[in-house]
Order: structure tokens, then C-alpha cells, then sequence
């Protein structure tokens, strides 16, 4: 019974997973997932592409049904477990994923008159129905608050908070209307589970206001109310009804309910961490540390790092108190960070307290090879699966395709941050077969996770080495050959299978105290795999011919100032490909 135990919550796109871990070592002794049940794998489309909602109704039953088949797992595995034996609940979500909220910060979509609107539902991460209201606020930001863009890459998204807001305010005035006020997934379930919906006792976690929501403590929190009124009144109105504070997720919302310690079977009052995005806490879950960049490679990816923050003036003086959280000082020496275009936002705290959190990513990895299979299904079941596919491409050399691709299926994340490019294949012939454009877009993604790689290093963050978790990485050796052979940099792949989940759990062990910080955590509950992908050197020298190919591609569809030629590509395509043959 002196065995402690925590949880992690990872709200995902199509389900939910509650994973318990043993806080002495990090050992996963429990586990279950729930899918969502509405939608099309839990997520509510419509005729409109760029449409993806998801119900709030599925994160409340996601909940109890994920955490009482843990326990009962764990039950299986560890004699003697016993559910008093969890001391603390950590949340990861999707996001940006806001929900409109009424009075006392209930969901829209629970109520009968607004169940069946997906514009009163949570707005999930790749709803990109905002575009239009992106290119505005990025617009009127540059004119009159150019700091806000400094410090979130230079462009707002279709894919953050105020986008969805102005484009429901504006497309479903009916639900802006009803809505009191707006909150994200990430900060909606914490509250959930400790009874701090309401506005004015909802804890805000910095993860999802920072990178998302243009937050930053420097001017205030969130954008001020003329700018926002400049957008549209009613969104300047919205302003006095957001929370002044965001906190960091070694911070807890309050303590588990008694109607939720009934509903699951844990004890009440346990502290429950502020909620912060899968992929942030997916990089605790996966040791990050200065110089290391976690790819957390799923449906889509997000690329971590963290930089320590300048230290208090009385640390390097050597007089006053010493910071409650001494983590950023046992690494390396912290500067001051300069602003990096294309990024997703450079926020204090948002990944590990004491530190800056920059984020990256690719708007589409997983989705890309999932549309190539299921929506094209080249040579039908059989020849067409991922694992049969994997297989052939496997067998291909290096170029030997011809072929080249862009990664922009569902738009660019980083560093163009925009969501109206689309996908490309060039150097098709009459004899290209389904594993050649299989492993191109394999390459497309890599290439675009190297142009990642050198915006990071361009501004002086160095990627000493890579750390990769998700489903991808776990489970397709091909890709992560292909990524090492790409980069020229050996490919980590983190310990657990479910590092989010794990990133969560930690949270929820500091929290709960059984560590001081989360670094303290880390160094315990997290690992690495022993094997190593490697970058082949012959590999590597073609691969840096077609990322130079890559790179004319992304300039020339990509930006407005390229200047060159497109007309040798092609030819240097065929080059290629021959001398692999040959």
C-alpha cells in the first residue's frame, strides 16, 4: 500500500486512453482505451473539408469507462493493487480544440437544443474552417500588435483558438451567442473532473493559451480587447470573460469530485494537474531536455523543444531566494531566445516549467499514408495495406522511385504556416508503381521534418538528438530508417509506446508531490528503446540531392519572393533514379 500510482489521461483524436504507472520507476501496470462514438472515428465531418468537431459527450463518458478498465487492469497485473493507491490524475489533449461553454461552463452541444450542431461542439486540432479569420487576425496583428505574431512564428493559424471562435462567431451566430464563454479541451477536463467548470473557477493551463491563443504574461495574457474588438466587438467583449492567468502543469486545477470518485472508483480530493496538449506532454513523457528534439509522429506531428529561461536577476547575482523550481538550472546555461519564424509558438512553460517551449510540426504524416491507402487503396487489400506496402518499399533503394513529393496534404504546419497548400507528386511515368509513391511520401515527410531540423538551428537552437514516440515510430522501422538516412542524425525511439499518456501521469505525480519537479520525474519514470536507427552514409549523400529538389519545391509553391527554375527537376529526378537503378 506505500506503492504510489498515477494517472494519465490522454484525450487523442479517435479515443481516449487512461494509463496508470507505478511512480517508484515509471512501469506501466494499467491500460485501456475508449473510441469515441460519434462521428466518423470520433470526429463529426460534413460536406465542408476543412470541418472537424468532435463531442464533448464523448470526453465525459471517454473518462469513467478508460479509467474504471484500468483500474480493473491493473487489478490483473499487480497483486494487491488497490485504486487508493492512485495519489494523482495529469490530462493531455488535442488542441487547439475549443468548446463553447455556457453560464456555468457546461458545453453547448450537452444541451438538447444545440446536441446535433458541430458548431456547438469542441472544434478539433485540424478543423480548418477558420482560414479566412487566420489571414485577418495575422493581418491586423502585423499593422498594430506585431509582438503577438513575434512570438507564435509570425503567422496566425486556421488551426488556434481565435480563428474558430471568429469563424463560429461569424458562420453560427446563433451558437457564438449562446455561448458565455470559450474553453479549451485541454482545460475542460481538469475542470470536469474537479468541479471548476465555471468560468470564474476554471484553471487555465499556459500549453494551449501560449501556443495557441496568442497568451503571454509580458503584455497581460491574452490579446487585449481593442485589438480584439477590431476583429469583431462581440470578440472584444469575449475578452473580460477569459480567464488573466495560465498556469503550468506542475500547477493542479483542485482535487477530484466525490461524484467522480464514484463514477471511477478513485479517492476524491486527489489533485488532478492542469491539462496541457498530447504532444507537449508527449515530450516529457519522452525525457526532453535542452538539445533534444521530440517527434511525436502520429496523424500528424509535432516536433519539441525546450530552452532554459533567462535566470532571476538575484541567481546571477548570487543574493535573494532561489526559485521554487530549480530544474532549468541544472542544465545548460539559459539565454535569451530569439524569435523563430514559422514556429508554433515560443511559450514560458509550456512543455516543462523553467523553460521556454517551442513547437513545431507537420500538419499530416500518419493521414497522408492512411489517405494513399484508404482512399486511393492501390492494388486493393491484399497488395494495398501498410504492412504490404512497407514491405516493397522497403526493397527500393534510395531514388530509385524518380520521384519526389511535398508533404502539404493537409497544409503546412511549419515553417509556412499555411493551410491553402496542398500535396504534390512529380516525376510519375507509366511504370510507377504503389510502393514507389508509398516510400515518396514517406520522403516528403521526412524532407519536411528536416526543414523543421534547420529552422530550429538557423536561430541557434541545436538539435543534439532526436527522440521519436507515437504510433509511427513505434511500429514502422521503415520510416524511421528513411528519417535517419534523410537527416543524417541517428533516430532515438522513446521507451514507452504511450509517452503522452506517460507525460500526463508524470504531471499528475508531481502534483500529488511524490516528486519536486518534473525533471526530478523524468530522470525516473521515463526511457529510451536500445535500438538505434542510424543513418546510412550512402543513403544519406542521395537523400541530400533530393532535399536540395525538395527544397526548390517548397521555396517556389511555398513563398512569394522564390525567384529560379523549375525546368531541371525532373531531368535531375531521372539522374537520380538511374544511377540507383544502375
Amino acid at each position: 500500500m506505500n506503492t504510489q500510482y498515477t494517472i494519465g489521461l490522454d484525450y487523442g483524436t479517435n479515443s481516449v486512453r487512461t494509463l496508470i504507472v507505478n511512480a517508484a520507476h515509471g512501469r506501466e501496470v494499467g491500460t485501456a482505451v475508449w473510441d469515441y462514438e460519434h462521428g466518423e472515428q470520433g470526429v463529426v465531418l460534413s460536406r465542408d473539408p476543412n470541418l472537424a468537431r468532435q463531442h464533448p459527450a464523448d470526453y465525459v463518458q471517454g473518462a469513467e469507462v478508460s479509467i474504471k478498465k484500468a483500474l480493473a487492469d491493473a487489478r490483473r497485473n499487480v497483486r494487491g493493487f488497490k485504486s487508493e493507491q492512485v495519489v494523482g490524475i495529469g490530462v493531455d489533449t488535442t488542441g487547439s480544440t475549443p468548446l463553447p461553454v455556457d453560464l456555468t461552463g457546461r458545453p453547448l452541444a450537452l444541451d438538447k437544443r444545440f446536441a446535433k450542431n458541430p458548431a456547438a461542439m469542441a472544434w478539433l486540432w485540424k478543423d480548418h474552417t477558420g482560414v479566412a479569420e487566420a489571414a485577418e487576425i495575422t493581418e491586423l496583428a502585423r499593422k498594430i500588435r506585431p509582438h503577438y505574431l513575434a512570438k507564435c512564428g509570425g503567422t496566425y493559424s486556421s488551426e488556434w483558438f481565435f480563428s474558430k471562435i471568429l469563424h463560429c462567431l461569424r458562420a453560427a451566430p446563433e451558437v457564438f451567442d449562446a455561448a458565455y464563454s470559450w474553453v479549451e479541451c485541454a482545460d475542460w477536463i481538469p475542470a470536469m473532473l474537479t468541479g471548476t467548470e465555471a468560468p470564474e473557477k476554471l484553471t487555465v493551463g499556459v500549453c494551449a493559451a501560449g501556443h495557441k491563443a496568442m497568451y503571454n504574461d509580458d503584455w497581460g495574457g491574452y490579446p487585449d480587447a481593442e485589438f480584439l474588438s477590431r476583429l469583431h466587438p462581440k470578440l472584444g467583449e469575449l475578452r473580460a470573460r477569459l480567464r488573466e492567468r495560465a498556469l503550468s502543469i506542475n500547477s493542479a486545477a483542485g482535487g477530484l469530485t466525490r461524484a467522480w470518485a464514484e463514477r471511477t472508483g478513485l479517492q476524491p480530493g486527489i489533485p488532478v494537474a492542469v491539462g496541457a496538449f498530447d504532444a507537449h506532454l508527449g515530450a516529457v513523457g519522452a525525457g526532453i531536455t535542452p538539445g533534444t528534439l521530440v517527434k511525436i509522429i502520429g496523424t500528424s506531428t509535432c516536433d519539441m523543444m525546450v530552452v532554459p529561461l533567462p535566470k532571476p536577476a538575484e541567481q546571477v547575482s548570487g543574493s535573494g531566494k532561489a526559485s521554487a523550481d530549480k530544474g532549468a538550472a541544472e542544465h545548460s546555461e539559459a539565454r535569451v531566445l530569439a524569435d523563430i519564424p514559422g514556429l508554433c509558438g515560443i511559450v514560458n512553460g509550456s512543455i516543462l516549467p523553467g523553460y521556454h517551449g517551442l513547437e513545431a510540426g507537420q500538419s499530416a504524416v500518419g493521414d497522408i499514408f492512411n489517405w494513399f491507402v484508404n482512399c486511393l487503396q492501390p492494388g486493393g487489400k491484399k497488395l494495398g495495406s501498410h504492412e504490404e506496402l512497407t514491405a516493397r518499399a522497403a526493397k527500393l533503394q534510395p531514388g530509385e522511385s524518380g520521384l519526389l513529393a511535398l508533404d502539404w496534404n493537409n497544409g503546412n504546419r511549419t515553417i509556412l504556416v499555411d493551410q491553402r497548400l496542398t500535396g504534390l507528386l512529380l516525376g510519375q511515368t507509366l511504370h510507377t508503381t504503389p510502393a514507389e509513391i508509398y516510400r515518396a511520401l514517406i520522403e516528403a515527410t521526412a524532407f519536411g521534418a528536416l526543414t523543421i531540423i534547420n529552422r530550429f538551428e538557423e536561430y541557434d537552437v541545436k538539435v543534439e538528438q532526436i527522440v521519436n514516440c507515437g504510433g509511427i515510430a513505434e511500429k514502422n522501422p521503415l520510416v524511421m530508417q528513411i528519417y535517419a538516412d534523410v537527416t543524417g542524425r541517428p533516430m532515438m525511439i522513446s521507451r514507452s509506446a504511450q509517452t503522452c499518456a506517460l507525460g500526463a501521469a508524470i504531471a499528475g505525480a508531481v502534483v500529488a508531490g511524490a516528486f519536486p519537479n518534473c525533471e526530478s520525474a523524468q530522470r525516473v519514470m521515463t526511457g529510451l528503446k536500445r535500438q538505434v536507427f542510424k543513418p546510412d552514409p550512402e543513403a544519406h549523400a542521395v537523400y541530400r540531392e533530393l532535399s536540395g529538389l525538395y527544397k526548390g519545391l517548397h521555396d517556389a509553391f511555398g513563398t512569394k519572393d522564390w525567384s529560379g527554375n523549375l525546368y531541371d527537376v525532373m531531368k535531375e529526378l531521372l539522374e537520380i533514379r538511374n544511377h540507383a537503378r544502375s
